[in-house]
């Protein structure tokens, strides 16, 4: 066994134990925890497989962005797992149940690829691309397709969130933009002519003339 095949079988030990707490970690602080510790031994086995890219990703976009926001989330809502433990165990053989059969279908997809003798031979030309370029190679052309239904189906999650979310609050002050369009001088502005200073002195009786301003 050579130095990768050992990192490897490490990095992969961690990587199980680090999920396999977070779904049995009591608070969810931790469980956020040990899954950004997750990521890393994930990203970890993803370098020593020569894909940079996407362990490089893992770390900026899920550990650097969305775990963070994850975990700020948790610690400011303050959960109460008592009450999301409830009924725990009358759902588990359901669960379970579900669990294997998602197993056995990754099982039966992936199986495949562990097949040596049908991988593909690399030439020497995809190695001076790299792999960032032969990803977005692959992701352009043969798997366009795929690539634009789940942006549709993502576009889809984010809307329906927002519709979700959205409450109409009567202390609200926001505004159409439709009404500020269509809005009219009239419904603004309204001239309003009034009497000075001299008209109102001199429809007084008795009442001294108003000062013209003007200097003895």
């Amino acid at each position: 066994m050579n130095t990768t095949s050992a990192l490897f079988y490490v990095f992969s030990a961690v990587l199980l134990f680090a999920a396999f707490r977070v779904i049995t970690a009591r608070s969810p602080v931790y469980a956020v925890l040990y899954l950004v510790l997750a990521f890393f031994s994930a990203s970890c086995v993803w370098i020593l497989l020569q894909a940079e890219f996407l362990a490089i990703s893992l770390v900026l976009v899920y550990v650097g962005a969305v775990m963070v926001l994850f975990l700020f989330v948790v610690m400011m809502l303050d959960i109460n797992i008592d009450t999301l433990r409830e009924g725990f165990w009358k759902h588990f053989p359901i669960a379970a149940f579900v669990g294997v059969v998602i197993a056995l279908e990754m099982a039966a997809v992936l199986l495949g690829g562990f097949r040596l003798s049908d991988a593909p031979v690399t030439d020497a030309a995809s190695f001076k691309l790299g792999n960032t370029k032969l990803l977005g190679i692959e992701i352009y052309t043969r798997y366009l397709y795929p690539l634009q239904i789940a942006a549709v189906l993502l576009l889809v999650a984010i809307i329906a969130a927002i519709a979700l979310t959205l409450r109409h609050r009567k202390d609200s002050k926001a505004i159409s933009p439709a009404l500020q369009v269509r809005v009219k001088k009239a419904d603004r502005i309204r001239i309003v002519k009034m009497k000075t200073a001299g008209d109102l002195a001199a429809s007084i009786p008795g009442a001294p003339p108003a000062p013209t301003g003007e200097a003895p």
